[in-house]
C-alpha cells in the first residue's frame, strides 16, 4: 500500500559566489591568465582595466541612444541555451578535475607521431599500416604496451573489420621495436631493457671490449632478471659462472644507465615546467614583506556600457517583451561580472591571509632558511588562525608557492607532523627526515642500514621515532629497502 508523507530537511548548497572562489582559488598562478581570458571572452560585461568615471552628459547621451536602439538588440547573438538557469562558471561541468591539468606547452610532434612516421618508412600495405597504427595506438605514455595481443585481434576485427593472428601481431610488433626510442612498444621492463641492450649490442660489434659487457648485461637480463631486481648479485654470479668481478661490475652499470621509460623522452620532446611563484617574500631586516606576484592580482572592471545600458532601461517607457529579454540578459552578464571580480579579490584576501599565518608560524624558517627551524604545522593550524576551513587551507597550500631569499618552496612544503625529542621538544617530521636522508647518503653502500639500525641512529640523535615510522618516512622519501640499495 502506497503512502503519501511530507518531509522536512535541511541541506546546504554553495552559491554561484562560493562555486566561483573556490574554483578560483585553486588555480596556480601560471593558469590564472588563462582562466580570465576564458571569462573574458564568455562575458561581454566584464573588461580588463581599472574602474573609470563617467560624466552625467555622457550617461544622458547614452540613454538616449539605448531608447533610440533598443529594438536593434539581437540577443540570440550573446544569449547561450542556459543562460536564464543563473550564472555558472566556465567548464562547470568538467572543472572537477583542476589539479590534473596541465598547462599548455608549445606545439611539437608527439610521441605517437614520430612512430606513425617511422611506420611510414618499413614498406608496409595499407592492411598492414592499419594493423601497425592499432598497434601503435595501444602503445602507452611511458612507451610500454601492456594491452594483450589477443585483445588487439579483436580490436581489429571489430572496429575495422580485419582479420588477423597473434603471430602476425607479433612480426609486425618486432618492427615497431626498432624504432627509436630504443626499447620503444615492449611489453614489460624485461623486454625493454633486452630491447636497449641489444640495439647497443648491434651498435657496438666493432668494439669486442664495449660488446663483451653488453653481452653480458644482456644474459643478466634475459637469465637472472628476478635477482637483478632483488640484487641478489651472488646468485647472478654463480648462476652465470662470472668471474671477471671487473666485467660483471661494468655489465650492472650498463643496465643501470638504460631507460626503464622509453616513452618519456620521445626524441627529446620534453614539457618544461616553470614554477611561478604566488607570493614574493622578502627579509627586511627581520621584517617579512610579503607580496603577492602582480599575476594574481588583475585589473578588471564592469563594462560601463552595459551598466548604462541596463540604467538606461529603468528610466525607459518602452517595456516591451523583446526589450525585457534583452534587459534580463543584460543584467545576467552584470551580475556574473560583478561576481567574478569579487571571486579575484576574495582569492587574493584568502591567499594573503593564509600566507601571512604561515609565515608568522615558520617566522625562524624565514629568518635563515634553516631546515632545522620548521615547527611542526597541520592545516588545521593555519584553519583555526585565519577562521577557514581547512578544505579552503589545504586547497591554498596544495597549488601554491612562495618566493623566499632562499628559493622558491610550495606552501605545502611548510605543513609537516611532529616528532617528539628525548628532550620532551617537538620537532617537524621533515626535519627528521632529513636526518634520515643524511643517514642513508652517509652509509656504507655495500652493507646498507636497514631500518632498525636506522631507528637507532636516530635515537642516539634525540629523536624518539618507532620503527615503522622509519619505514614510512623512508617511503615517502623514494628510498628503496636496504637490499635494493645495495651497491658492488
Amino acid at each position: 500500500m502506497q503512502k503519501l508523507s511530507l518531509n522536512q530537511s535541511l541541506s546546504q548548497k554553495l552559491s554561484p559566489q562560493q562555486i566561483q572562489f573556490i574554483k578560483l582559488l585553486q588555480v596556480p598562478t601560471a593558469e590564472l591568465d588563462t582562466r580570465i581570458e576564458e571569462e573574458l571572452e564568455l562575458n561581454p560585461a566584464l573588461e580588463e582595466g581599472k574602474e573609470e568615471s563617467e560624466t552625467a552628459e555622457e550617461t544622458e547621451e547614452f540613454e538616449e541612444n539605448f531608447e533610440e536602439n533598443a529594438d536593434e538588440l539581437n540577443v540570440d547573438d550573446y544569449l547561450a541555451d542556459d543562460d536564464y538557469s543563473g550564472y555558472k562558471m566556465q567548464g562547470d561541468g568538467n572543472y572537477g578535475d583542476e589539479d590534473d591539468r596541465e598547462m599548455p606547452v608549445a606545439m611539437q610532434s608527439s610521441l605517437n607521431d614520430q612512430l606513425k612516421a617511422q611506420l611510414g618508412f618499413i614498406g608496409l600495405d595499407d592492411r598492414q599500416e592499419k594493423i601497425g597504427k592499432q598497434l601503435l595506438g595501444s602503445i602507452e605514455a611511458d612507451g610500454y604496451i601492456r594491452r594483450d595481443l589477443d585483445a588487439i585481434v579483436n580490436d581489429l576485427a571489430f572496429s575495422q573489420n580485419i582479420e588477423t593472428d597473434v603471430e602476425e601481431l607479433e612480426d609486425l610488433l618486432a618492427q615497431i621495436q626498432k624504432f627509436d626510442p630504443p626499447g620503444i612498444g615492449a611489453r614489460n621492463l624485461k623486454e625493454c631493457l633486452l630491447i636497449q641492450l641489444d640495439r647497443k649490442r648491434e651498435d657496438n660489434e666493432e668494439d669486442a671490449e664495449i660488446y663483451q659487457v653488453l653481452n653480458v648485461a644482456f644474459n643478466i637480463v634475459d637469465l637472472c632478471f628476478e635477482e637483478f631486481t632483488k640484487k641478489h648479485y651472488e646468485k647472478i654470479v654463480k648462476k652465470l659462472n662470472l668471474e671477471d668481478e671487473g666485467l660483471f661490475k661494468q655489465a650492472i652499470s650498463a643496465i643501470t644507465r638504460l631507460n626503464p621509460k622509453p616513452g618519456g623522452v620521445s626524441g627529446g620532446l620534453v614539457k618544461t615546467q616553470y614554477l611561478i611563484p604566488d607570493f614574493i617574500l622578502s627579509n627586511n631586516n627581520g621584517k617579512m614583506d610579503l607580496s603577492l606576484n602582480s599575476r594574481n592580482a588583475p585589473e578588471l572592471k564592469v563594462s560601463r556600457s552595459y551598466s548604462d545600458m541596463f540604467s538606461a532601461y529603468n528610466k525607459s517607457d518602452k517595456k516591451d517583451k523583446k526589450l525585457k529579454e534583452t534587459v534580463s540578459f543584460v543584467k545576467q552578464k552584470l551580475d556574473a561580472a560583478k561576481w567574478f571580480i569579487d571571486a579575484i579579490k576574495q582569492r587574493q584576501n584568502t591567499l594573503l591571509r593564509t600566507m601571512e599565518s604561515i609565515i608568522k608560524y615558520q617566522y625562524d624558517f624565514f629568518l635563515e632558511g634553516d631546515e632545522a627551524k620548521l615547527r611542526p604545522m597541520i592545516l588545521k593550524d593555519i584553519a583555526n588562525e585565519i577562521q577557514m576551513d581547512i578544505s579552503t587551507v589545504s586547497r591554498v597550500a596544495n597549488s601554491k608557492s612562495v618566493q623566499t631569499d632562499f628559493g622558491i618552496f610550495p606552501l605545502k612544503y611548510f605543513f609537516s607532523e611532529g616528532i617528539s625529542t628525548m628532550s620532551g621538544e617537538d620537532v617537524s617530521s621533515r626535519e627528521v627526515k632529513t636526518r634520515l636522508q643524511d643517514l642513508i647518503n652517509d652509509e656504507n653502500k655495500s652493507k646498507p642500514l636497514s631500518d632498525d639500525k636506522l631507528e637507532r641512529a636516530l635515537k642516539s640523535q634525540g629523536y624518539n621515532i618507532a620503527r615503522r615510522t622509519v619505514a614510512k618516512y623512508r617511503e615517502q622519501l623514494n628510498i628503496p629497502v636496504a637490499r635494493l640499495r645495495k651497491e658492488l
